[in-house]
């Protein structure tokens, strides 16, 4: 996808001005944003590695989020973003991460977290920023529209950070 590309390539030239790197720390997207990362030419100058943290257990084991916020609230859930956000970004050594856990569907939703439920984190070297989106559709527009937005919305906090 073009429009996922270019924002790829537009993360590793704003990364790239501050010698900062990044991180990922997936569950539903399953990878898709580091694939995505990879796809832009000298990615491997700011991107460190990404995590797949597709079960609960991985999440702690690999990243350290609390299994009580996965107990209270879910794995689809702010808290447990957040705590994926930051412990990719401890984990990796770097200055920015992206996280991601979701309901991709078909199946697995609830009345209070329907098919389509996706939350998310942005960890930066000031704050954790978190955001919960909803998408209609099958399975893989839900992960192809979280991978864009996850892509688009640390371009437009590094735009932020640099006054525009």
């Amino acid at each position: 996808m073009l429009a996922t590309y270019l924002l790829a390539a537009e993360l590793g030239q704003l990364l790239a001005a501050r010698g900062a790197t990044v991180t990922t720390a997936e569950s539903c997207t399953g990878g898709l944003i580091a694939a995505a990362i990879t796809e832009a030419p000298g990615s491997s100058a700011w991107f460190e590695r990404g995590f797949v943290t597709y079960s609960n257990a991985a999440k702690t084991e690999m990243l350290d989020v609390p299994p009580a916020f996965i107990e209270a609230l879910g794995a689809v859930s702010e808290p447990v973003v957040a705590a994926m956000a930051q412990g990719a970004c401890l984990r990796a050594g770097t200055h920015y991460a992206m996280a991601v856990s979701g309901i991709a569907g078909p199946g697995g939703g609830s009345p209070d977290k329907p098919v389509g439920t996706v939350w998310f984190a942005w960890a930066t070297p000031h704050a954790i920023v978190t955001e919960c989106r909803h998408w209609p559709g099958e399975r893989a527009a839900v992960r192809s529209a979280a991978v864009q937005h996850a892509l688009s919305r640390l371009v437009a906090l590094l735009h932020d950070e640099a006054g525009g």
